[in-house]
């Protein structure tokens, strides 16, 4: 896949007191992002080509894509496609990266989120809004023991947005 065409829509930087290997393992290991990814577990062939699944708590699949570059424990890039009918069809695929660096004794995570369209803010307030929610989480999981809970829905705007498109939701 070319990503040289795509364009970030959604940057997020957080600061972890943490390793960046504890914040690698963190993002790529199943159990793990269980706690502090609203119940879904990622799971990763870590090899360029390798597949990116992330599933619900009752084991379905809620997003599928392919690893794009993985530089342990820098730099990890994937695509992420929601698992809605059509909706890859309309918007096109989703880049997603995130960078590990170290920050004095602290990791600085920053995550990408890119397209190659332009989209509405409406349709991207459904990710503007999720990874705040996720990093934060993990952020707190990392740091004391203790993933925050954040009831989550997707934002309305964006539903809404999605339906005049005449992609259908669930």
């Amino acid at each position: 896949m070319n990503i040289d065409h795509f364009k970030p829509a959604t940057v997020y930087t957080i600061y972890i007191a943490a390793t960046p290997e504890q914040v690698w393992q963190a993002l790529t290991m199943s159990e793990f992002s269980r706690k502090y990814f609203f119940g879904n577990a990622v799971e990763i062939d870590l090899r360029v080509g390798g597949a990116y699944i992330v599933r619900t708590p009752d084991g379905a699949l809620h997003i599928s894509g392919e690893v794009i570059e993985c530089d342990p424990p820098k730099k990890l890039t994937f695509t992420f496609n929601v698992n809605w009918p059509e909706l890859i069809e309309k918007l096109g695929p989703t880049l997603v990266s995130y960078e590990i660096e170290p920050a004095g004794d602290a990791v600085r995570l920053t995550m990408t989120e890119a397209h190659d369209r332009p989209l509405s803010d409406d349709i991207l307030s459904g990710g503007r809004q999720g990874w705040p929610a996720i990093l934060s989480s993990l952020k707190s999981l990392l740091e004391t023991g203790e993933a925050l809970v954040i009831k989550m829905q997707p934002p309305q705007r964006m539903l809404a947005a999605l339906k005049e498109m005449g992609i259908k939701t669930p």
